[in-house]
């Protein structure tokens, strides 16, 4: 190999180097800089038929979160279809009647 080529590939590896090294020292970039980061999930399962069709769906719950969704399996499309979703602190503090 001539020593030009191997200059070249030193020098890469070390521009390389510096773009892996200033990558790994970046802080973590946020989906929105004016919300709090999500905590991570806690997950409840829980399986169960619908009062319509022929269908079953999943409740899921993220108690971390505090959040629950409803998903329905549709076997035509072979995917799951979110139906509901619940924010359960702001259901709690909800009045009646309102």
């Amino acid at each position: 190999m001539k020593k030009s080529q191997t200059r070249s590939l030193l020098a890469l590896n070390g521009v390389l180097l510096l773009v892996l090294g200033f990558v790994a020292v970046m802080p973590e970039a946020s989906a929105s800089s004016n919300q709090p980061a999500r905590a991570r999930g806690d997950y409840t399962m829980v399986a169960g038929g619908l009062n319509f069709g022929n269908s079953s769906a999943v409740w899921i719950v993220d108690a971390n979160n505090e959040e629950l969704v409803v998903l329905r399996w549709n076997s035509g499309r072979r995917n799951f279809e979110g139906i509901g979703y619940r924010n359960i602190p702001q259901d709690a503090r909800a009045q009646p009647g309102r």
